[in-house]
């Protein structure tokens, strides 16, 4: 099982009742995010940043939010807010992330963390510099169901693992000026959703050691099918996949010496799983989600930050910066390259 999680020296603890949030970004996921913040307790949404004051007004008045900003940077700068979540598209996560922490704010930046590894490493650099809480916004990972899956597999119920696979895909309207396919905007599967089933294996497998992979790419450059295998030096196998042209069966499975489990769609927002081990009949088991979801990862936020944590040991720095790395070498493999990268 993978998951090394650990923790830097305390630098600092929030004493007050609540934890004071700013969401720079006034789109769907911003809205959700928003949305979830009322199911958590020790969290109130004080601040968000939009690059028109119309926006920000109208975001505002959908969610009783009371320091409305027409500019990133004036978020960024607030001194009633203590976290902020980015949710901009992918390829502003690191230049926002990084003003965020140069202004003193934790940052839970929405997925993927940036666009590349180089990106990742100059935010994890500033985060650990200032000694400012970072995380990466991987909002599977903190689903009862999932941390459910994390201990029987640490706790050896399904045996030795040998074997992960995992989908995500859908059909989209094709738009090539739309973020999706525009590759100026990170377009693409991968990054989009492929970086779910990647994570995933991460979680349960770790690093791969060996990476082989195939894509399509697409009218506007950018992959709109792909799959994967990764490789481990234990000879574990995991097989991904993701797209934007089908709907594929949205389930994962994790498959070991001794059982194995299938979480059901969709398992990237999860709820059912079956659990099937040698010599038993398959079970089921149902984990109701609370609210939209999201609510998980902003509570792991919360507690980090009462607790004085610079990270979440349920998604490490570490770990989102190798992800990042492998997604680099997938579409290395594929001459995907990004605009903002040449």
């Amino acid at each position: 099982m993978h998951l090394d999680g650990r923790y830097f020296e305390d630098r600092y603890t929030f004493t007050m009742s609540k934890i004071q949030w700013g969401i720079l970004g006034t789109g769907k996921i911003a809205q959700k995010f928003a949305a979830s913040l009322q199911a958590v307790p020790d969290a109130e949404l004080r601040a968000v940043g939009s690059r028109t004051r119309e926006s920000s007004e109208k975001f505002g008045a959908m969610f009783q939010v009371p320091n409305l900003h027409s500019s990133y940077e004036s978020l960024a700068t607030d001194p009633a807010v203590d976290v902020i979540y980015v949710a901009t598209p992918h390829p502003m996560h690191a230049e926002n992330s990084l003003m965020c922490l140069q202004a003193g704010k934790a940052v839970l930046c929405e997925k993927p963390f940036t666009v590349n590894a180089k990106e990742a490493e100059l935010v994890i650099q500033e985060a650990r510099a200032r000694g400012l809480f970072l995380m990466e916004a991987m909002w599977t990972r903190f689903f009862p169901l999932m941390r459910q899956v994390v201990e029987w597999v640490q706790e050896g119920k399904l045996g030795d693992i040998r074997m992960v696979s995992a989908d995500f895909g859908f059909r989209a309207a094709f738009n090539p000026d739309g973020r999706l396919f525009n590759p100026r905007l990170g377009g693409g599967a991968l990054l989009d959703i492929g970086i779910y089933p990647v994570s995933f294996a991460h979680l349960i497998l770790g690093k791969p050691d060996r990476i082989m992979s195939a894509a399509h790419l697409g009218a506007t450059g950018i992959d709109e099918n792909n799959a994967i295998l990764f490789h481990y030096p234990q000879g574990e196998l995991a097989m991904l996949s993701s797209s934007l042209q089908v709907y594929t069966p949205h389930e994962a499975s994790i498959i070991g010496t001794e059982g194995r489990l299938t979480i059901r769609d969709p398992w990237w927002q999860p709820k059912h799983l079956t659990l099937w081990l040698q010599g038993k009949e398959p079970q089921d088991y149902e984990f109701p989600k609370e609210n939209n979801g999201m609510n998980y990862e902003a509570a792991e936020v919360v507690r980090c930050l009462k607790e004085g944590k610079q990270e979440s040991d349920m998604m490490t720095l570490q770990e989102s910066l190798e992800i990042m790395r492998t997604l680099d070498e997938i579409r290395s493999q594929w001459g995907l390259v990004y605009p903002s990268e040449k």
